[in-house]
């Protein structure tokens, strides 16, 4: 009788050690291989699910903005890819700003943009978005809005500048913050 148990606990051992092999390499080592695949800047703010984890506070909204444009204006990518990565910068814009620029206006500007950035040799070397403590907040007509400035740094074949720009969110409904409007803040700024 003791022969018989231990040729079934022997055989219960081999079918777990078999059962747990075959989980080893089927599950685990291709989660593995996938996990060292390296995607691209594009791609990573093309996967990022704005609608489960949008940016918390104003400040972030446009640090992803300026990752979406820093990939518009220096990366190469699809056409496929063009269209995701308007599309998730088209997430951060307020109602107003969408009603004011319908999709293919939007991209037929974009496209435009991007060609004569490209005539120019142009790219952005970096940008920066002002500290949280710079973030002026108001209440306007009863919502409430966030002024952010941001800086560029850019390289016009082998010539540099530095643009600033201001946006001005607003506070949706569900408590996210969106781009209302941004523009150029004037002035000689390539000396600051």
């Amino acid at each position: 009788m003791k022969q018989k148990t231990s040729r079934v606990i022997v055989a219960v051992l081999a079918i777990a050690l078999i059962v747990g092999a075959y989980y080893y390499f089927a599950v685990y080592r291709s989660v593995s291989a996938e996990d060292n695949v390296e995607l691209t800047e594009v791609q990573k703010v093309i996967t990022k699910d704005l609608e489960t984890n949008y940016p918390a506070t104003p400040r972030e909204v446009v640090k992803l903005y300026n990752r979406i444009q820093e990939c518009f204006y220096n990366e190469t990518y699809t056409d496929e890819e063009l269209y995701a990565l308007g599309d998730q910068a088209r997430m951060l814009f307020d109602e107003e700003l969408l009603e004011n620029n319908p999709r293919d206006s939007y991209f037929s500007a974009l496209k435009s943009d991007i060609a004569d950035f490209q005539a120019k040799s142009k790219t952005i070397m970096s940008s920066d978005v002002c500290d949280s403590n710079d973030v002026h907040f108001q209440t306007v007509d009863g919502d409430e809005c966030a002024y952010v400035t941001a800086a560029y740094f850019l390289d016009e074949d082998k010539s540099y500048s530095r643009t600033k720009q201001m946006y001005v969110l607003r506070k949706d409904e569900d408590g996210n913050w969106k781009i209302l409007v941004f523009y150029r803040i004037e002035g000689d700024s390539s000396n600051e």
